[in-house]
């Protein structure tokens, strides 16, 4: 249930969906012309401004602002926890390889504490929302990953059952009772850093965190032009803001 809500709520955080429900409602009023202008006015309004790309660089340095590391490289942690949602599986079956998202510096910066024996294991939780038969879960095809990069695989835990942040930090708490793991280092994005430790405060868990995969920038050499790649980044960032709130809401994160 929470998950279809999830989806819905992600369809009303975009100024693209705000946009075309002005329009609808400006074409809807067309007969009486002033409504029906600003109406049109301001969805044009809408899509302008989050298409800046100041407008999406604010968002995203606020959206970062909260990702403050607490990694400590002095004494191994028992597992480094990495978030899925840098595959693209769709993608992925087409080639025939693995075709990595721009989240892909999770597990780059998880591979890299592994081989500096930083992390004596690592956990790699992400499972599928709507799985195929025979298809593979994220951390199946990690896993698969880590094993060509020289990564042993008795280091190598795989979590395949989650299917949103929540579950990532139910079931790394279920995995970490498991095996006695008390110290862990929780890998994200910078973007999604705060909910994501939220979640797993709220199941029990107090892992350092490393985020990674830095989208902000100074915000020095951004125009003034309207883009899609600006819309997009807003959206984004406008979504992960919205499922901080709800996460709270429903008791998800703390």
């Amino acid at each position: 249930m929470f998950l279809s809500l999830s989806k819905v709520l992600d369809v009303f955080a975009s100024p693209l969906t705000w946009a075309i429900g002005l329009q609808l409602a400006a074409l809807a009023l067309r007969r009486r012309s002033r409504p029906a202008a600003a109406l049109g006015l301001a969805a044009a309004a809408v899509l302008v401004t989050f298409s800046l790309e100041p407008v999406a660089g604010a968002l995203m340095r606020w959206t970062e602002s909260s990702a403050q590391p607490t990694f400590t490289p002095g004494v191994p942690y028992d597992a480094v926890v990495v978030l899925g949602g840098m595959i693209d599986p769709a993608a992925s079956d087409r080639s025939g390889e693995l075709e990595l998202t721009e989240a892909a510096d999770r597990i780059v910066r998880a591979t890299a504490v592994l081989r500096a024996g930083q992390a004596r294991m690592v956990l790699l939780s992400g499972g599928l929302i709507t799985p195929a038969p025979g298809e593979r879960s994220e951390a199946d095809r990690l896993a698969a990953y880590l094993r060509d990069e020289g990564i042993a695989p008795d280091r190598i835990v795989v979590e395949g059952r989650s299917r949103n942040t929540h579950e990532n930090a139910v079931e790394s708490a279920r995995v970490a009772r498991e095996r006695g793991w008390s110290r862990l280092l929780l890998v994200t994005s910078a973007w999604h850093a705060s909910r994501a430790l939220g979640c797993f405060h709220a199941v029990g868990l107090s892992p350092d965190l490393l985020p990674v995969d830095h989208q902000a920038t100074s915000g020095a050499d951004e125009g003034w032009l309207p883009r899609a790649a600006a819309l997009d980044r807003s959206t984004n960032m406008l979504r992960e803001q919205l499922g901080r709130v709800v996460y709270r809401a429903v008791g998800y994160s703390r």
